[in-house]
């Protein structure tokens, strides 16, 4: 009966399972060496800083649990103590694989969950600012086209990928309706109102005039009269909201998150805006619900005459 393998020391089975995630594995330096930091913190908080007398099968879950607490309580963040979770946890996988060790103790442990931001959003006051400018201004094909590229994506909430792949013949001004192809090739129906509608004639105007076709495939064309390309469409955002907002991003998709929130804060039914956006899940839309409540508490405490009185002790 063949014996029991002998334990090799600690800096032995780290070495080994480095070498192999960064010639196997593939990963990055930064990577391996954030890993090797990882497993001798933990080493060193499970033997009191004695590294060599670490045994890695005796390790249960509640030694995983004790050095999380500890690390959270020395200030590390939620993502980083779960980064040296997943670090710890790939060295037993390979301990396991290599037969050093029978079961991986963090398979017992939750990992904190990260907080989700909440999206970058333009104020309403602000997007009426941008969109008047952008419609004073117009004068040209292309300046037309951008002024109508913020004007779509902050009323209608689509994304920037289905906004290049909008087809002329999908956009009905007779209707005021427009239909795009979202995630996972699954067509939705987006109504619009007057406006957009007025601004859509002007432009399928000037487009005939700059490229000399009544009827083009995409709806949004350049010159030459071809599509457009993600670059272009995140340079002509960037410039419209630039000097009219502090958001921290300028983007398409913050057109979207502001499009969600201003309906949202403005009586929007939760599932419509869902289903205007083309989300799956309702729980994906709800974070704009937070954002809405922000807005009322900030609305709330600048407003009210009672709001910013402290009681005195």
């Amino acid at each position: 009966m063949e014996g029991k393998r002998p334990s090799r020391p600690f800096d032995t089975m780290i070495d080994d399972f480095l070498t192999y995630i960064r010639c196997e594995l593939n990963l990055s330096p930064l990577t391996v060496d954030n890993y090797g930091r990882a497993l001798r913190s933990f080493a060193g908080f499970i033997t009191g800083g004695k590294a060599d007398d670490f045994d890695a099968p005796s390790v249960t879950a509640s030694d995983v649990r004790l050095w999380v607490a500890d690390l959270s309580r020395r200030g590390n963040s939620r993502r980083t103590v779960r980064n040296r979770l997943s670090a710890l946890s790939s060295f037993y996988r390979y301990l396991i694989d290599h037969e050093r060790a029978t079961a991986n103790p963090v398979d017992e442990v939750s990992p904190a969950k990260l907080d989700k931001p909440l999206p970058v959003y333009i104020r309403q006051s602000e997007m009426d600012e941008i969109i008047d400018a952008d419609a004073d201004g117009a004068c040209s094909f292309e300046k037309v086209r951008n002024a109508l590229i913020v004007l779509m994506l902050y009323t209608t909430g689509m994304r920037r990928a289905e906004l290049i792949g909008l087809r002329d013949e999908a956009v009905d001004t007779a209707r005021g309706e427009l239909k795009v192809l979202g995630k996972r090739n699954k067509e939705r129906i987006i109504p619009f109102g007057d406006e957009l509608r007025d601004a859509i004639t002007g432009y399928r105007h000037e487009r005939l005039r700059a490229t000399g076709e009544k009827h083009p495939e995409a709806f949004f064309v350049r010159p030459d009269g071809l599509p457009l390309y993600p670059m272009l469409v995140e340079r002509v955002v960037k410039a419209a909201l630039t000097g009219h907002t502090n958001a921290s991003r300028l983007s398409p998709h913050t057109l979207r998150h502001s499009f969600a929130t201003d309906m949202l804060n403005n009586g929007a039914d939760l599932t419509a805006v869902q289903q205007l956006l083309g989300h799956r899940s309702l729980a994906t839309t709800q974070i704009y619900t937070h954002i809405s409540y922000r807005d009322l508490q900030q609305n709330y405490q600048s407003a009210h005459p009672r709001a910013a009185k402290h009681t005195n002790n």
